[in-house]
């Protein structure tokens, strides 16, 4: 099993998606009325490799905490991500009620919560839940060194695929998401370095920080960003050392689980910010691995729109959100749900005896 780089990232079938726009335009409508659904069937189809599915599907969350919280980056204290990760699995957060609502699996893997949780869930309502042993690895400060050591990299990776590969093998769609305190933070710290940018222009409101707090925020992402900025320039143009760097447990989960659900044909439907960073950072390490991304949405965060036009993505929604753990991927999937159904079940023009466009010359 490949972990990390080299992957092994199928292409996109053209074959499948091929028919799958043929069908597209003998269904009965005008070619492209339906737009982004068209493209949604058609782009499912060359991730899967056949007809396009949005079901089964699966979310899947990372929870781990981040010690840069002690400089005042968030509004919450760190301690809100265990009480979050009770949460889910008591089934009250909004993933928890998106996955009861839409009939999807959520799972949440603790790669790293520092306080203790309720772990007893309500009946079926929740989570499943499962503590990776990397959760009990160290973590650093970002601001003032790397976050993870090289071995708790690859094991963070690991734990990701490892969860990718718990699914069943039916599996067509991925839904990823996050949980921790923080995060944000470490998410503007990679942004800033894999694209370049100020801290200011990446670094957004978070939890809601705000005035002397964000600004706060934005200098410790720069003291981040300038402490890997001093390494050789082939160490801080490797998106790999970013990870380790300024990233986390869960970000660098994310960043395993991505890319092992690509690996087999699972489309990703990536949320917001933090997964959109671990997104950046595995198409830089390859740049096949794009072909395997749909994106959900257009977070209220601010270094977001950074991150969708540097991958060419065009999110499906644009709703102001920016809560993380998978709800707006999860407020995405029914548009995957319609666009699969209108692909499998709309006639076409020869079945319904519809007339086609007029042919050259028809009155």
């Amino acid at each position: 099993m490949a972990l990390s780089p080299p992957w092994v990232f199928p292409e996109l079938d053209m074959i499948a998606a091929g028919a799958a726009r043929v069908r597209q335009d003998t269904l009965t409508k005008p070619r492209g009325s339906l737009g982004a659904l068209e493209d949604l069937a058609v782009a499912l189809a060359g991730i899967q490799g056949g007809p396009p599915a949005s079901r089964p599907a699966a979310a899947v969350l990372f929870a781990a905490d981040h010690p840069v919280t002690r400089h005042g980056v968030s509004a919450y204290p760190a301690e809100v991500t265990a009480a979050m990760v009770a949460n889910f699995v008591r089934g009250g957060a909004a993933a928890s009620v998106l996955c009861r609502h839409l009939g999807v699996e959520l799972r949440v893997v603790d790669v790293g919560v520092a306080h203790p949780y309720e772990r007893a869930d309500a009946g079926g309502a929740g989570a499943r839940l499962r503590r990776d042993p990397v959760a009990d690895d160290p973590i650093g400060d970002l601001r003032v060194e790397d976050a993870l050591t090289e071995d708790v990299y690859e094991r963070a990776l690991r734990a990701g695929a490892a969860e990718i590969d718990a699914l069943g093998g039916d599996t067509r769609v991925v839904l990823l998401g996050e949980m921790g305190i923080g995060n944000t933070t470490a998410a503007a710290a990679m942004v800033a370095l894999l694209l370049g940018l100020a801290p200011e222009d990446v670094v957004g409101a978070g939890t809601g920080v705000a005035g002397d707090a964000l600004s706060r925020k934005i200098e410790v992402v720069r003291d981040a960003t300038r402490r890997v900025q001093g390494a050789a320039a082939a160490e801080r143009a490797d998106p790999r050392r970013v990870v380790r760097a300024v990233g986390g447990k869960e970000i660098a989960a994310l960043v395993g689980a991505m890319a092992r659900a690509i690996e087999r044909r699972m489309a990703v439907l990536v949320d917001g910010f933090i997964v959109s960073a671990a997104a950046l950072a595995l198409v830089h390490m390859d740049a096949r691995a794009r072909a395997g991304m749909l994106f959900a949405h257009r977070s209220a965060e601010r270094g977001h729109a950074h991150v969708l036009a540097a991958l060419d993505a065009r999110p499906l929604l644009d709703l102001g959100m920016r809560l993380g753990e998978a709800s707006a991927a999860l407020a995405a999937l029914p548009l995957l749900d319609a666009a699969c159904a209108l692909h499998a079940g709309m006639a076409t023009f020869a079945s319904a005896s519809v007339p086609d466009r007029a042919s050259p010359g028809t009155p």
